[in-house]
């Protein structure tokens, strides 16, 4: 019986790890300690709620959506596409850059070459709004992309997530795709419950496909 090898596309969450800039940075710290005197370690972190691989929440970029325990999670599991997208160039992910998605109802994008775990990449490539238009007219419930936003990181009118939004579409953002091969694969991403959140944290993986 073969097992479907897994990939997880997660970043670790760490001190020190890169985040929005303005941003809560990410800190970890034991409450309780072993060495101590106490039975067990017990950890306390502080974040923002984008830090590292995390789903957007509606109410992200829409005062009136969706938080992040109010979230429908079947997009997030089930058959993606991965595109790799490190050719693009412009600054955005344009129709014209796609390939023949055929039937799927996630796409997730490789825009690094390697992805950058240790500084904050401020030009990082983008996706269109008209891209999305696109791709929800193609049955697309879900895009992803290894970049920190789907928008660009200067973008005071947030585009493509407005036309995620309209579109009822989720986003996954700060994938690691460094070891994907474009191509299908099982997604199974499942932001965090957190009630009133504007996203979730998640552990993102993807399984080859039997």
């Amino acid at each position: 019986m073969s097992t479907r090898r897994i990939i997880d596309i997660s970043q670790t969450l760490r001190p020190d790890l890169p985040v929005w800039p303005g941003d809560t940075e990410f800190a970890f710290e034991r409450s309780w300690r072993m060495e101590e005197g106490s039975p067990v370690n017990v950890g306390r972190m502080t974040m923002s709620t984008h830090s590292g691989t995390h789903g957007d929440a509606p109410l992200h970029y829409a005062a009136d959506g969706l938080d992040a325990a109010s979230m429908d999670i079947t997009p997030y599991v089930g058959e993606c596409l991965v595109i790799d997208a490190r050719a693009v160039t412009g600054g955005t992910i344009d129709i014209g850059d796609l390939p023949d998605i055929g039937h799927i109802d996630r796409v997730l994008f490789r825009t690094f070459e390697r992805f950058p775990h240790d500084e904050w990449v401020s030009d990082f490539t983008a996706i269109a709004p008209e891209t999305i238009d696109w791709l929800a007219a193609q049955g697309v419930r879900l895009v992803g992309t290894d970049a920190p936003s789907v928008d660009p990181q200067d973008s005071k009118t947030m585009n493509a997530h407005k036309a995620v939004h309209a579109a009822d579409m989720r986003i996954l953002e700060g994938l690691v795709l460094d070891d994907v091969e474009e191509g299908r694969y099982e997604l199974i991403a499942l932001p965090l419950k957190i009630g009133g959140g504007d996203a979730g944290l998640t552990r993102a993986i993807l399984r080859e496909l039997a």
